[in-house]
Parts: structure tokens; sequence; C-alpha cells
């Protein structure tokens, strides 16, 4: 991570750089006593923070910042607790109030570091492996590659699984939102089935194993994707 300090007080960039020395990730670029000197750095050098004093001669800190079209992340070190608030203004990671000792610096850097992280990539949304099915008293999570259909009847569903059968109070709706699409399909307004189930597709009917269980006229265009693949 590359740093510039910008203070007109000489010891406080040897604490600084003494501090950057014990971390391998931290690259100084330079040395800054005033905010002139520090836009004729930064015209020529990329920096990704700036530890930086708000009163300076020539061009204060607060000032530089409003120069600055481009800036880098600012760590703000001062003396004086009131231009705190200020300091907010211009989106500063952190306020370093003088004198402050090496724990409170690396507070400083890991907060810079954070922001220089770059945004974790959305990955694909995790798809469910299991099923919640309520019965009566007891909750079970079922796995899905055991579901073969699940049945609507009157108030309640049937969930038919390879070797048993589940009755929840649960709408059919309700369970097919919870289902993913590419493993379930509707092909009624009774029945959802797993198409790994499938074993024949003839018209209005579908197979599952020995069970022949209709296909709504409304829900045909339900399967074209399954068909086609």
């Amino acid at each position: 991570m590359r740093y510039l300090v910008i203070d007109d007080e000489p010891i406080t960039h040897q604490i600084i750089a003494g501090y950057c020395r014990e971390l391998d990730f931290m690259e100084s670029v330079g040395n800054c006593y005033d905010g002139v000197q520090a836009l004729n750095l930064l015209a020529k050098e990329p920096v990704d923070v700036l530890f930086l004093d708000v009163q300076m001669p020539k061009l204060g800190g607060f000032d530089l910042l409003r120069t600055l079209q481009q800036r880098p992340l600012v760590v703000i070190i001062s003396a004086h607790r009131e231009y705190a608030l200020e300091s907010y203004d211009f989106d500063v990671c952190d306020y370093l109030l003088k004198p402050f000792g090496m724990a409170r610096f690396l507070k400083a850097v890991e907060k810079v570091r954070a922001r220089l992280a770059p945004e974790p990539e959305a990955g694909a949304p995790e798809v469910p492996q299991t099923l919640v099915v309520k019965d009566d008293k007891t909750h079970h999570q079922v796995p899905l590659h055991e579901i073969h259909y699940i049945e609507a009847c009157r108030n309640y569903c049937i969930v038919h699984l390879a070797d048993r059968r589940l009755m929840t109070l649960e709408k059919i709706s309700a369970m097919a939102e919870q289902l993913p699409d590419d493993a379930f399909v509707r092909i009624h307004r009774s029945y959802i089935v797993a198409v790994a189930a499938i074993s024949a597709v003839r018209a209005g009917a579908l197979q599952l194993g020995e069970r022949e269980l209709p296909v709504g006229r409304t829900y045909k265009a339900n399967l074209i994707p399954f068909l086609k693949k």
C-alpha cells in the first residue's frame, strides 16, 4: 500500500516511518511538509493513502483536499480534536489524534485496507439442497433428491418420497417457491414433480415410474425447457 505523509512536523514523519517499517505491505512514496509540496508530488506519483495534518503553512490539509479532484484515501493526523467533525465531510478513513501509538496506527491502517479491498464478486445464489416439511408436530428436513412429487389435496399437501409420504398443511404454491426451478416443475394445479423422477412424457400426462400424473393445459409450457434438454 503506497502512502504519503503530509505534515509540517518532522517528528510525525519519523514516527509513521518507524511504524510502517514493521509492515511489509506499506511503501512510502515520500514526505511532504505542506500542501503545495503534496500537490506537486501527487501529480507525479500514484498514492493509496494520505496521512494528512490539518494545520500546515501555505496550504492546510482541508484546503489540499478541496483542491484535489481525485483524492486518495485519507487518514487525518492532528493534535486538535476540534477538526474531527469537519474531517468527515471529506469521507476520511480515520482521525488520529496526536500522540498516537502503534496499536492505534494499525487500527487506522486496517480501515484503509478494508476500503481498498475489492468488492467480492456476486456468486450464483445458493441452491437449496433440502426442503423442510412440517407435519402436525414435527419438522422434517428432506433431501431434495428423495422427493418424487408433491400433491395438493384439499387443504393439505402430500410430499411423495422414494420410500414414504409426508403430509403438511402448507399450500402447494408456498412449497413451489422453496424449490429450485431447474429441478422441479409445476405440471398441474395439484402437482409439482421432480424432473429427475420423470420417466416418460406423453400428451396430457407424465409417467413417474408406475405412477401417471396429469399435465394441466395451462402448465404445459412449463415442460418445454426440460423437453428441449
